[in-house]
């Protein structure tokens, strides 16, 4: 795959020499306080010494193949693999589960022996947190949560600011707009999807104060099935663009690909944004031209550079945030299609960057 072109660039080196902030203490090796039969992981505090590092990763809703979230969670493993030699172990969430089934998964890997877990979504925040203290010598990691429910000493907890990203793709439909008149799709009404919006409603506005948004949600807490439906996805889009919308951006992981279908079918002139993967290299082939740009989410980069530090020893538990300024978001350019207006897109970043524009988060 060709390396993924950005609006923010930094380094790969530097991403993963990144200081996290530390909000608790290295995690302890006595391992006296899990439960009778969860007895942990190797009391090794990296990989190399024993061998191969193994690692389980639990997917969100959609799994490894959804061209988005999980993809970019898949694609960080997958360099973890390649550069240090770990050992992975990968299961998925499935539609409708609870926090009973979220905890059983999490607990099988550590009882396997995987000493270290990433938990890929919000929705495993109650299970990590509880399953954490059961484990106390493995090193757990939970992308897009910093709640007190995922809190603990042997946690890293891994958020963005998608509000910031998100607003660079607002301001770029707002200025590739022809009719004035631009969509929003999240997967699940969620605190975590509306930072999306805010910033893609804030940045559309900022270009283009009289603009057009309509936005809609596929699901509902706690049916988390709308990021794993791209039927429903085509649906919302299509009645977007029959409504007059030429650009429609979604957040909504596999659900995006009917977003991009519907995009396609709605004819030329017609726009698809993509999200935390660039959509323009990992969605269908068919669908690809279509593809504005995508708001680039760096969760393999989260992922990838938790696994170092575990596998170098380094690891502290806290709440490691990647921002616009980090590159732990931005907007890929593959395609070209918003070259001609990069000299705003980088104006408006900066503005971001230096805290003259506040981006909202609801």
């Amino acid at each position: 795959m060709r390396p993924v072109k950005k609006l923010a660039v930094t380094s790969a080196v530097a991403m993963l020499s990144l200081g996290m902030t530390a909000c608790g203490s290295n995690s302890t090796n006595n391992n006296s306080s899990a439960p009778a039969g969860n007895s942990g992981a190797s009391g090794s505090s990296g990989g190399s010494a024993a061998g191969a590092l193994k690692v389980g990763l639990a997917y969100d809703v959609g799994g490894r193949g959804d061209h988005s979230f999980n993809d970019s969670a898949a694609k960080g493993l997958d360099e973890a693999k390649a550069e240090f030699g770990i050992k992975p172990t990968e299961v998925a969430a499935t539609n409708g589960e609870n926090d009973a089934a979220r905890v059983s998964r999490l607990q099988q890997l550590a009882q396997s022996g995987n000493q270290a877990i990433v938990a890929v979504g919000f929705s495993y925040a109650a299970a990590i947190g509880k399953v954490a203290k059961q484990f106390p010598n493995v090193k757990f990691a939970i992308i897009d949560d910093a709640s007190p429910d995922s809190k603990g000493d042997n946690i890293d907890q891994i958020t963005f600011t998608e509000e910031q990203g998100s607003y660079l793709a607002g301001a770029a439909a707002a200025l590739k707009s022809k009719s004035g008149h631009i969509g929003f799709v999240g997967g699940v009404e969620v605190p975590l999807i509306k930072k999306f919006q805010a910033g893609y409603v804030a940045g559309a506005k900022k270009v283009n104060p009289n603009i057009k948004i309509d936005s809609t949600y596929l699901t509902q807490a706690p049916d988390f099935s709308g990021f794993a439906d791209p039927a429903k996805g085509k649906t919302a889009a299509q009645g977007m663009f029959q409504n007059g919308a030429d650009i429609v951006y979604h957040a909504a992981g596999k659900s995006g690909d009917g977003v991009f279908d519907a995009a396609k079918a709605a004819g030329s002139g017609k726009w698809a944004i993509g999200v935390d993967s660039d959509q323009a290299q990992t969605a269908p082939a068919g669908v690809r031209p279509i593809i504005l740009t995508s708001m680039l989410k760096g969760v393999d980069v989260g992922v990838k550079s938790f696994l170092k530090k575990v596998h170098d020893g380094n690891f502290k538990g806290g709440n490691s945030v990647y921002a616009l300024k980090d590159g732990g978001v931005s907007l890929a350019t593959t395609g070209g299609h918003i070259d001609d207006i990069k000299a705003k897109l980088d104006e408006l970043k900066k503005g971001i960057e230096d805290g003259s524009i506040k981006v909202p988060s609801a």
